[in-house]
């Protein structure tokens, strides 16, 4: 299937496999690559000395080889809190690296370097302000982040998102992401003027994922109801599933720390505390026996049923959206 998303990335079949913390990891891109979507990761599954590097490399290289026809990018969070941005950055820059998404902060520099060698930038957003800012900077698309997402979701519906995107910048093309697990979802997105669609929750019931059992097991039998959102591991909403630990260590940050993530002078600090803490929690969360369960996952873990290989996925996504565009197409000749 050719999209305008598609062809500017050169790929097969317009998905992206989004960027999951803790969750993407290189056989993951590689398998995407090999079956013609786009594999993400971000850089901060990489923060041993040394390691980014030779993951770029090798992604670099067997890109060279010619041999798949997908391709694969890396995330960014571009905030200042991001202590090893400016580092990731270089070295992705340093590795040609062809596709970037930026969360979480201002993409000005990323935008200027990676247009520097050709590469392409899309900027995650939630609503237009924020579009609005990226598209004045000189993004090359759009992560529309709607309502349903795994991780830092938006408060939108991709109903609303996706067309007043294209409505307000026509040029740009709009990637949907949030609560698409099924090729009749990627369909609905098309729809409504997408060019694709960013999938994460159903890549991490892959036999690709390196994430433990329990997290895999937790996603398939998970339903929308058990998704809730939380401020207590990054200072920014994110979703998780609603494990007995997460209720214990509950939903919100208390007064004090909202005030330090909020005051000018603690704010830059305080969120950089929060996030390392944080990450340390995910981090075991995903190792084997581990009670301490923080799992990111967005509400489509409503249609997964099973945990199945990244090949796999991606060819359920092919003949389901052929069905759902040839159901359409039945439907509108009755």
């Amino acid at each position: 299937m050719k999209t305008a998303f598609s062809s500017l990335v050169g790929i097969d079949f317009p998905i992206i496999m989004a960027p999951m913390f803790l969750v993407s990891n290189q056989k993951m891109v590689e398998a995407a690559m090999d079956n013609g979507i786009i594999g993400t990761f971000p850089t901060l599954n990489f923060r041993e000395e040394g390691e980014l590097e030779s993951v770029l490399e090798a992604l670099k290289n067997k890109a060279k080889e010619g041999k798949s026809s997908g391709s694969y990018g890396v995330n960014l969070i571009v905030q200042k809190s991001n202590p090893y941005y400016k580092k990731h950055l270089d070295l992705c820059v340093k590795q040609e690296v062809p596709f970037y998404i930026t969360s979480l902060g201002n993409p000005k520099e990323v935008i200027e370097k990676a247009h520097s060698y050709g590469a392409k930038v899309f900027c995650d957003v939630t609503n237009i302000e924020h579009a609005q800012k990226v598209y004045d900077l000189g993004c090359d698309g759009f992560i529309a982040v709607g309502a349903g997402a795994g991780g830092h979701a938006g408060p939108n519906a991709l109903q609303v998102l996706v067309p007043t995107l294209k409505s307000h910048f026509p040029d740009k093309p709009v990637i949907a992401a949030g609560g698409i697990a099924s090729g009749a979802g990627l369909a609905s997105v098309l729809a409504l003027g997408a060019t694709g669609a960013s999938v994460g929750t159903r890549f991490i019931a892959s036999q690709e994922a390196g994430v433990n059992q329990a997290y895999k097991d937790a996603v398939v039998d998970a339903k929308m109801d058990d998704i809730v959102m939380t401020t207590k591991i990054s200072g920014t909403p994110c979703t998780i599933i609603n494990t007995p630990y997460a209720k214990k260590i509950g939903y919100r940050q208390n007064a004090v720390e909202r005030f330090l993530s909020k005051n000018k002078t603690t704010k830059k600090y305080f969120k950089m505390w929060v996030q390392y803490l944080g990450m340390k929690k995910l981090e075991s969360s995903v190792m084997p026996a581990n009670y301490k369960t923080l799992w990111c996952a967005g509400q489509s873990v409503e249609l997964i049923d099973g945990v199945k290989s990244v090949a796999d996925i991606v060819a359920d996504f092919k003949s389901e959206t052929d069905e759902a565009l040839v159901n359409l197409t039945s439907y509108s000749n009755r």
